[in-house]
């Protein structure tokens, strides 16, 4: 399935800002009439999308392990830490193109306001790395392979 078919949680705001649907704001892209805002702004939804499944994937995998008409036998600490490891680095994925889109489209101009490039100035995308994981108490740091 392509990117293009998944859905995303800011696909609403993204036809909104560009009014058009998501499929059609690709389309346009692929025939070269996308803008940079636009080409920025559906390259970050692309990311979206796939971390959003990420995180949709991990949760599921959590939901069965943890099923109630599961096996507790089956039941492993070592696996949950691992499933919460990989929930905090999507979700922290997430968050980080969350926020860089709704960044560009609360800062793009209207579609009816043109703008004027002046000399030397040339937009820029601030991105900050997400905030280190808090040690949860008792639980020890283990070293990957």
């Amino acid at each position: 399935m392509s990117v293009i078919d998944k859905p995303s949680s800011r696909d609403a705001a993204l036809q909104e800002g560009f009014g058009a649907e998501v499929a059609e704001l690709y389309a346009q892209a692929a025939r070269g009439e996308a803008n940079a805002a636009l080409q920025r702004a559906l390259e970050l939804r692309s990311f979206l999308a796939l971390a959003e499944e990420q995180v949709a994937r991990v949760r599921d995998r959590i939901h069965a392990e943890t099923a109630a008409d599961g096996d507790m036998d089956d039941l492993s600490a070592e696996k949950l830490r691992w499933d919460a490891e990989w929930m905090d680095a999507a979700l922290a994925g997430r968050d980080g193109y969350t926020a860089a889109l709704d960044e560009l489209l609360r800062t793009m101009p209207a579609p009816n306001q043109v703008t004027s490039a002046r000399a030397g100035l040339s937009p820029k995308i601030a991105a900050t790395s997400p905030p280190a994981p808090v040690a949860r108490a008792g639980a020890a740091r283990m070293r990957r392979p």
